[in-house]
């Protein structure tokens, strides 16, 4: 009687050991999907992130294999089969999403997903694109349901015995965050300032893994996330540099003074009376008072010899869809050439790439602003007080404000953030009836708009434009199709041809607008300003180099862009210093001699005096003197002084800065605490 019970207890331990080995195959599932999808993004695969990814993947798998262990048996298989495919579902549609936008998708983008289906056609051809990823995705979860049955489920007796997966989860969890220190600490997007201080997916999922950083942006939007505290920084000294021996030591004759004097310029201080210490010393909301202590401590710009520069101008302001400087060719698009080199030419200007892509690089132009990850900044403004546009700025000076796009109304909830800006929106199938297709046409949409304008001086538009939009073929992009004789013949790929077509249908549009201008009699009184809402991420950095004619540097040269200020007839004048985005709202309330509070910006006049200082979103960053690329730490000095560590801390914490004061300006609705609700009424 014995030998018998002795062979079940021995088939017993056997399956017990058999359903175990669900815990390491959950763990290499979850670890491989993290490779895989890592793999397909622009960032280096080997690094700490992967260690981890891996450690964070365990924890996951550990919850996983709790939750299928924890119920009676077929409550068990069903709850592995919904964590299988939901963990697939997971990485398939963020391979899918990465591959349109070039970045993962959030908690808060998930829920508005409903709009991601416009683009079909983009979806079908990252499943054959990216068809190898998929498959490899696919194929361990479809091999784990098939022979998941093979293992043998137990049922423990205690109810601790069944959660001790999940208790070892918690204690391992809370074991990784530990160690985090140790993966580097230095930079702002280290693994350990990504937990705690920082909340963006895109260097999260490379430093802790997708999955993981995910679940954090579940947590920071159901609970909040105040991102840490305000540190402004004390600029470190730098050694002197040592001058060059002039090349030439002969005497040269004294010119002789001049009997005309120099006009005397006004160089006092963009500011408004603003007491932001007082304030700061009444404020009962911590955050508010931070606000206020961190605009007072800030250097205000001065006014200089462009300030009102444009006074009493109509301005056009342009955000073009996926446009590049690549794109602009005396011969091919003569009218973006002829803005280029005939107004201010930005040599040095960068456009940086945000998380909600082309929502985020509005959000960039229009509020000066850095956009708050996991969410849609732009729409998030809708019931905030915003009075620092240019829109709500003329519009106190008597100006009229129109702003159009076409594409449709309701995307990324334009119809109601665009109003609350300043302006009279109209788009597709809100006034506006451009004929609907895929993109939409830019010259459509110049044809129907400006006679709504053009004869309300002083008058202020704002376009977001939309034919430069990917995809970049000549099947399913009715602009490229359109302007596919005027490309054809060029050396480059056909994704290439088809990108500059449709970058020729802006340039027509532009042409238009300026014939029409001018027929109102207006060309001279108009200032016209364009600026990309990214770079073309529909091309690959391949294309974008063969474009270029030479390989392009993805760290920072990927966002060297193009930024058009022209108005007739003035004097062209090259800008070769770095700039970016961000300063374009102080730069043009200054040249159109507005008065405002320079310090309320995250950029800065790009004429005064304020040294330049480029921001991009993994907070990386760019200045005269060199750069630090935060994915690998590196730092690059442009002279022969190398930046030191004291001054690379430096500009890190002011950059950390600058993203959180933008966080904080757009969670309480600072500018509403500062001007209240005195704003032009609604038109």
């Amino acid at each position: 009687m014995k030998k018998p019970k002795e062979k079940k207890a021995c088939a017993w331990r056997k399956k017990r050991l058999a359903r175990e080995w669900l815990l390491p195959i959950f763990w290499l599932y979850i670890f491989w999907s993290e490779c895989v999808v890592r793999a397909t993004t622009n960032r280096p695969f080997w690094a700490n992130g992967l260690i981890v990814t891996a450690l964070f993947s365990l924890v996951a798998a550990l919850i996983v294999y709790g939750l299928c262990s924890v119920f009676p048996k077929r409550v068990n298989r069903v709850i592995e089969h919904i964590c299988v495919f939901g963990l697939l579902l997971f990485y398939i549609s963020q391979t899918i999403y990465y591959y349109k936008f070039h970045c993962f998708y959030n908690f808060y983008s998930m829920g508005n997903g409903g709009q991601i289906v416009e683009f079909w056609r983009i979806i079908l051809k990252a499943l054959w694109v990216k068809a190898v990823p998929l498959l490899l995705l696919l194929l361990p979860a479809i091999a784990l349901t098939v022979f998941g049955c093979v293992f043998e489920e137990p049922r423990l007796r205690h109810w601790y015995c069944r959660l001790s997966a999940l208790v070892l989860a918690v204690c391992l969890h809370f074991g990784v965050i530990a160690l985090l220190p140790l993966f580097g600490m230095e930079s702002s997007v280290s693994a350990y300032h990504v937990y705690y201080d920082t909340n963006d997916l895109q260097q999260g999922a490379y430093h802790i893994g997708l999955l993981p950083s995910f679940r954090l942006d579940i947590h920071r939007w159901l609970f909040g996330f105040d991102g840490g505290r305000l540190s402004e920084p004390e600029r470190p000294e730098e050694p002197e540099a040592t001058e060059a021996a002039p090349e030439n030591t002969e005497s040269v004759p004294a010119e002789p003074e001049t009997t005309q004097p120099e006009p005397i310029i006004d160089t006092s201080p963009n500011v408004l009376d603003i007491d932001f210490a007082a304030r700061a010393q009444e404020e009962t909301d911590e955050t508010l008072a931070m606000l206020d202590q961190y605009f007072s401590e800030r250097t205000p710009t001065n006014k200089n010899e462009k300030t009102g520069m444009f006074a009493g101008c109509n301005l056009i302001q342009i955000t073009a869809e996926g446009f590049s400087y690549l794109a602009i060719d005396p011969e091919l698009t003569p009218t973006l050439y002829k803005l280029q080199t005939q107004g201010f030419n930005f040599t040095n200007f960068y456009t940086a790439y945000w998380g909600v892509s082309t929502s985020d690089g509005e959000y960039v132009a229009l509020t000066g602003t850095i956009p708050k990850s996991g969410t849609w900044s732009m729409s998030d403004t809708q019931d905030n007080a915003m009075p620092l546009t240019m829109a709500q700025q003329l519009k106190r000076l008597g100006y009229s404000a129109q702003a159009y796009h076409d594409h449709t109304a309701t995307y990324y909830h334009r119809d109601k953030s665009h109003p609350n800006l300043g302006y009279v929106f109209k788009a597709l199938g809100r006034g506006l009836e451009v004929e609907e297709q895929w993109p939409e046409s830019d010259v459509e949409m110049i044809d129907l708009t400006t006679e709504d304008y053009v004869n309300q001086e002083p008058f202020h538009t704002y376009y977001m434009t939309v034919s430069g939009h990917l995809e970049y073929s000549f099947d399913g992009n009715c602009i490229a199709a359109k302007n596919r004789e005027l490309v054809e013949e060029l050396p480059y790929s056909e994704a290439v041809q088809a990108y500059l077509a449709c970058q020729i249908e802006l340039d027509r549009a532009l042409e238009l607008l300026l014939q029409r201008l001018e027929e109102a009699g207006v060309l001279e009184n108009t200032v016209i300003v364009l600026t990309a809402d990214h770079y073309p991420y529909g091309l690959t950095n391949e294309q974008i180099s063969e474009l270029a004619g030479h390989e392009i540097d993805p760290r920072f040269e990927l966002y060297r862009n193009a930024c058009i200020i022209y108005k007739e007839g003035m004097t062209p004048e090259t800008v070769d210093w770095p700039c970016s985005s961000l300063d374009l709202l102080p730069t043009l309330s200054n040249l159109f001699g507005l008065e405002f509070d320079s310090r309320l910006y995250m950029g800065h006049d790009v004429f005064s005096e304020a040294e330049p200082l480029i921001i991009f979103s993994d907070r990386s960053w760019l200045t005269e003197k060199g750069s630090f690329y935060s994915s690998d730490e590196t730092v690059t000095s442009f002279t022969e002084q190398p930046l030191s560590k004291d001054m690379v801390r430096y500009y890190n914490q002011k950059v950390a800065d600058k993203f959180l004061v933008s966080q904080w300006i757009l969670e309480k609705d600072y500018w509403r605490t500062i001007f209240g609700d005195n704003l032009p009424p609604e038109e």
